[in-house]
């Protein structure tokens, strides 16, 4: 018990979900990636390739909540460094489903919008904690500049994550007290945008759509299929089509759940769905584990937004409140629309569910924002069992003067940032 308290500081409440979350992904994985293992002829190398990936995000995670986390600000140099990614990756990247989403650098393949999205969030959240130098104008500016273009680039290859990647700064803003005013016009104008861009779907018939070589096709697709009802055959008939195949076995995997499901492994379905280890593994939970522990996933995702909620109140550093809000905020939102959409609330987006999907870099940049969340627990609102004290009680002078000067340098690397986009 001694090293364990030791090793695991910070929030406790956090680690018992990260725990169980990983639990649980492993137990699924395993289960529903029965197509790969039929494929391979080897019952162990899925689980093992996303209990490594796994374990790589847990050495992360002890390694970032001993970091102090005045210095996460150094996290928005990788805006720039994300944006170049995200403009390299269409020409040099490797093609999935129709996209280019992953890069492939010195033999390890990654997807730079994960990068993306953690420079965003910690972009978004040093500029609303410098509000009272820089002025809520440049702030605000700052912010749609910055985001904007890395949404944009996101957007052209993988519609669903630029969009919920704009949701989620948008709602940093809405916490960070942005005027009333600028969220208005800034909801107009996306309203405008999201009116615009289903217009132009509906609008361009589908052999050029095709000509984009993008993902238009596919959400034009996705949007009538949730929107648009269908005729049956008759009264009794419901016919499985290419365009519905995901969406109702993802449905029928929820109906044969029932309340305590068929126990992991017993699942009919993840052989029927192409994608049931990633994007609608909570349909297989459901199938498996059944309603109750169904409910319990959705359970401890929102025990974490809460205990994001009581991290951020105690701590006395803006940048601290705000980037522990965002990157509690990118686990929550990612895991409500992959959960929306096995279930039929939402139209397909591709979206993982966080911690528990396999995956290789959204598991790992996920295990990140775990990390920090942890560390802005321990050094940002001081909770966690603390063997030493920390250094900034002994040293207040020096520390402050340390976090001012590491401020000012992000501060300038900001400005720097914007200018040059």
């Amino acid at each position: 018990m001694e090293l364990a308290n030791k090793l695991f500081k910070g929030d406790r409440v956090i680690w018992i979900i990260f725990r169980f979350l990983c639990l649980v992904s492993v137990i699924e994985v395993f289960s529903a990636t029965s197509t790969l293992t039929y494929k391979n002829s080897n019952y162990w190398a899925p689980v093992a390739r996303h209990a490594s990936f796994l374990l790589a995000g847990f050495i992360l995670i002890l390694i970032l909540h001993n970091v102090p986390s005045r210095f996460f600000s150094a996290l928005i140099l990788l805006l720039p460094v994300s944006a170049l990614l995200l403009i390299v990756t269409p020409l040099f990247g490797e093609k999935t489903n129709d996209a280019h989403r992953f890069l492939n650098l010195f033999g390890i393949s990654f997807q730079p919008s994960e990068i993306a999205k953690l420079a965003s969030v910690a972009f978004v959240a040093f500029l609303l904690s410098k509000k009272g130098k820089l002025g809520i104008d440049k702030v605000f500016n700052y912010i749609l500049i910055g985001v904007g273009v890395i949404c944009l680039l996101i957007f052209l290859d993988n519609i669903s994550t630029g969009a919920m990647l704009f949701v989620i700064c948008y709602l940093m803003m809405f916490i960070g007290q942005i005027p009333f005013k600028k969220m208005a016009f800034l909801t107009f104008a996306l309203l405008l945008f999201a009116l615009f861009f289903v217009a132009i779907l509906f609008a361009l018939p589908d052999n050029v759509l095709e000509k984009t070589g993008r993902r238009l096709p596919t959400a034009k697709g996705r949007i009538t299929d949730f929107f648009i009802e269908k005729p049956a055959l008759d009264a009794n008939t419901y016919k499985i089509t290419d365009d519905n195949y995901q969406v109702s076995h993802a449905q029928i995997a929820i109906a044969n759940g029932g309340l305590f499901g068929k126990m992991p492994g017993h699942g009919q379905q993840r052989d029927f769905l192409p994608q049931a280890y990633s994007d609608f593994i909570y349909a297989i939970i459901i199938e498996e584990l059944g309603v109750i522990g169904g409910l319990l996933v959705l359970f401890f995702y929102i025990m974490l937004m809460i205990r994001v909620g009581l991290i951020a109140r105690k701590c006395d550093r803006l940048f601290q409140k705000y980037l522990v809000v965002g990157c509690g905020l990118v686990i929550i939102v990612q895991a409500f629309a992959n959960m929306a959409v096995a279930v039929g609330f939402f139209p397909v987006t591709g979206q993982p569910l966080p911690l528990i999907s396999r995956g290789g870099t959204s598991t790992v940049i996920t295990c990140v924002y775990i990390g920090i969340i942890l560390s802005i627990s321990r050094f940002g609102a001081g909770m966690g069992n603390e063997e030493e004290e920390d250094t900034s009680d002994l040293h207040p002078e020096f520390m402050e003067i340390e976090t001012d000067i590491a401020d000012d340098f992000s501060l300038i690397a900001t400005e720097t940032i914007i200018e040059k986009k």
